[in-house]
């Protein structure tokens, strides 16, 4: 988990001495991209931490990190990795769609390296790993395309980068336990360089919303209130406003939902344990009652349930993009300099069809005053 309370103490980890770097790296990857001396350090961040005090604190940063150290450590951890397998190689593909090749990208929150185990040497020419559970970090998986790769552990709420040093930046299920998003936006953007992008993807709000309903109408009927048994998601309509005030442009954000079914509820609690993903929040209650939860169940089943007998569970996903601004980026052409009028927009269709047949649409468009210049 990070560590975000009264100071922060993160290390930066040497990489493997036979793994294979990127040559223009090899000397100064450190020094032109963190802000540490050397390739391992231990530094405190008193300075920083001390600017977040108006940050709302939900998330216990340390819980997270145990939470996810513990699920590294379990034998079977692979059989946990169906969900995030799936939104990393998501979120690669997005990668794929920018026809451009990043010279340095990071991978923050990384897990298992579930972004980058995707990406290929068309796309990245040097990655960076980023996560601060170690143990985790210790299992990540790198390019199958012999991408350069270094690992690194760190806080998301804390980035090591300097400014202007990197050129991608993606994140896959990871910020949703962040307290301080803007925050983190903000570090992002001011690491990226001009025209850099950032590509991101989290749950959203109606994540296990049948596993929250369930259980609170179990704690409502049994225990008379209702405790937060599931974590705090954001929401779409304040993630576009949040890019947009940290300085990101031509932001792009769309929805997806991921239904995964189970035999029952307690599989998909016992599931999300081995995802590293339980509750962290500081109110979270630290224990729950065996007739509040086989009453949740009984609840789930009879709500949500499917014919065969099992109970879905919804994974809202929200993906994210959006560019540090730049002077070759499009921008919207300033207010009042239309040359087109709405009124106009019914000769359109007279216009096309006129142009076909007499094949002089580029003089009858000048005539209708629909465009200024020649089209080329």
């Amino acid at each position: 988990m990070l560590y975000c309370l009264f100071h922060l103490r993160s290390i930066a980890s040497l990489p493997d001495p036979q793994q294979k770097l990127h040559p223009d790296h090899l000397n100064r990857r450190f020094t032109d991209i963190y802000h540490v001396p050397n390739s391992r350090v231990l530094w405190q961040s008193q300075r920083r931490c001390a600017s977040t005090n108006n940050v709302m604190n939900v998330f216990d940063r340390e819980t997270k990190q145990r939470q996810k150290n513990r699920a590294a450590a379990l034998p079977d951890w692979n059989v946990y990795e169906y969900v995030k397998e799936e939104i990393g190689w998501r979120v690669a593909d997005r990668i794929f769609d920018v026809k451009r090749k990043f010279d340095v990208g990071v991978e923050l929150g990384s897990g298992r390296g579930y972004v980058s185990r995707h990406v290929i040497q068309e796309s990245m020419g040097y990655l960076m790993q980023c996560e601060m559970a170690d143990k985790l970090l210790d299992q990540s998986v790198g390019p199958e395309d012999n991408v350069p790769l270094d690992r690194l552990v760190a806080d998301e709420e804390f980035l090591p980068f300097k400014d202007n040093s990197l050129d991608i930046v993606v994140s896959s299920l990871s910020l949703h336990w962040v307290n301080d998003l803007p925050g983190t936006f903000k570090q992002v953007n001011n690491a990226l360089k001009s025209d850099g992008a950032f590509i991101a993807a989290l749950f959203g709000g109606d994540t296990l919303y049948e596993l929250r309903c369930s259980l609170q109408m179990a704690e409502l009927e049994r225990d008379g209130g209702v405790s937060p048994h599931i974590s705090p998601f954001t929401e779409a309509r304040d993630l576009g406003g949040l890019l947009a005030r940290t300085g990101y442009t031509l932001v792009t954000l769309d929805v997806d939902e991921l239904r995964v079914n189970y035999p029952s509820m307690f599989e998909l609690m016992h599931d999300l344990q081995g995802m590293g993903e339980s509750n962290a929040a500081w109110n979270r209650p630290l224990s729950l009652k065996r007739d509040t939860l086989l009453a949740a169940a009984s609840i789930y089943s009879e709500m949500y349930g499917n014919e065969d007998g099992t109970v879905p569970a919804t994974f809202q996903i929200f993906y994210l993009i959006g560019w540090k601004a730049d002077k070759s980026q499009q921008k919207p052409a300033e207010r009042g300099s239309q040359t087109v009028s709405l009124h106009d927009l019914h000769k359109l269709d007279k216009l096309i069809d006129t142009a076909t047949k007499t094949e002089k649409n580029i003089d009858d468009l000048e005539k209708l005053g629909l465009f200024t210049d020649k089209p080329t």
